[in-house]
């Protein structure tokens, strides 16, 4: 286990919380976060831009002109693409970017960029985020008395609309929930502040599927090798 410091909004220590090392101990996974993160950013993407080709764009009915005699390259139609508003050759049309990622390595690349951020000592755990009022300037100095008001990303245990609206005008502060926890915005924040809630939630989440092996390192369940089958005596 690792134990880790639980900050008040005042920014005192009042205990030690012991994080899960399969979670927060790890040594990160670059290739896979890269994979996650190039997935996220692709099933993102609308796909709906469009062009017209040719035969979309109205007009050009007729030859402009006739085929000889009159000393000018032969033209079929206004609207080729080589005209002014012609069609476009080769262009974008709707379609899908979306890519599937095994939610295993989905897991594995959360675990990968926690891990990370608090062997770069940039975690930070709240024992509760409770403000006076739901106020800009509330959460703002709370978030400077932890020493991380220039970038972070906010995951709290449970909504809280007083805090999200408190933080929704602090352009580099984005608060979210455990399941709304994403690579992307992990990245971007320089800080990430967990409340202890929070760390149960995303611990409980990130180790459904793995569990200890002998000499206490995570191995994922699928990858333990199957118990030897008992010896079959005949009757």
């Amino acid at each position: 286990m690792i134990e880790v410091p639980v900050k008040s909004v005042t920014g005192e220590v009042v205990r030690q919380l012991a994080l899960d090392e399969r979670v927060f101990g790890i040594e990160p996974n670059v290739a896979v976060v890269h994979q996650a993160v190039v997935a996220q950013l692709a099933n993102r993407r609308r796909g709906t831009h469009s062009t017209k080709t040719r035969g979309m764009v109205a007009g050009g009915g007729r030859k402009p002109w006739r085929q000889k005699g009159t000393g000018r390259a032969r033209q079929g139609s206004i609207r080729a693409p080589h005209w002014r508003g012609g069609g476009v050759v080769f262009g974008p049309h709707p379609r899908s970017y979306h890519q599937d990622l095994p939610r295993k390595m989905r897991r594995l690349a959360l675990r990968s960029v926690l891990s990370a951020k608090l062997r770069d000592g940039e975690l930070v755990v709240l024992d509760k985020l409770e403000l006076p009022r739901p106020k800009t300037r509330e959460m703002r100095a709370v978030l400077e008395r932890l020493g991380v008001a220039d970038s972070a990303l906010v995951v709290l245990g449970a909504r809280d609309e007083g805090v999200k609206r408190a933080a929704a005008n602090l352009p580099k502060v984005r608060t979210v929930l455990p399941e709304g926890a994403n690579l992307v915005d992990l990245l971007k924040h320089r800080w990430l502040v967990l409340t202890v809630e929070a760390v149960e939630t995303l611990t409980r989440t990130l180790t459904a599927e793995i569990r200890r092996g002998r000499n206490g390192v995570a191995t994922p369940a699928a990858a333990l090798p199957a118990p030897p089958e008992e010896p079959h005596h005949a009757e």
